[in-house]
């Protein structure tokens, strides 16, 4: 079990680069005020399951029941976060795009709207499963 939840976190992992890395180029990082996502709110998230990540891995080595401890109470606020991030990316995502006609000017969209749907929905479908396998391996 501690096997596959490095897999699933690592998965996670791998979707949460991608997503970070498109909000990133498109500009979330440098026009804050033109994203539903505050740095504070996606460089927190990205902390956590990092630390989160180090500690399982440390886990795994050590095999002390303290550190599987913190790694699963690391995610529980990286949970939180991914959710308030899913909350606030679903209007965004559901918004139509307006294009500007002559003599007007269009806001610029927000980095999320670049999202592809997929990631974001297999990055949420593995945290939760590293979530529970961190769980389940943590009380064994």
């Amino acid at each position: 079990m501690d096997v596959a939840a490095l897999i699933a976190w690592l998965v996670t992992a791998v979707g949460g680069f991608v997503l970070l890395g498109t909000w990133i180029s498109k500009g979330g990082a440098r026009a804050p005020r033109t994203s539903n996502f505050p740095p504070a709110l996606i460089f927190g998230h990205f902390a956590l399951a990092a630390a989160g990540l180090v500690v399982w891995i440390i886990y795994l080595v050590a095999e002390t029941s303290g550190l599987a401890w913190t790694a699963f109470i690391l995610l529980i606020p990286t949970a939180l976060l991914g959710f308030v991030m899913l909350a606030r990316w679903i209007p965004t995502y559901r918004s139509r795009t307006v294009t500007a006609g002559p003599g007007t000017t269009a806001s610029p969209e927000p980095a999320e709207k670049h999202f592809p749907v997929p990631v974001v929905v297999g990055h949420g479908l593995f945290a939760v499963t590293t979530l529970v396998l961190v769980l389940i391996a943590t009380l064994d």
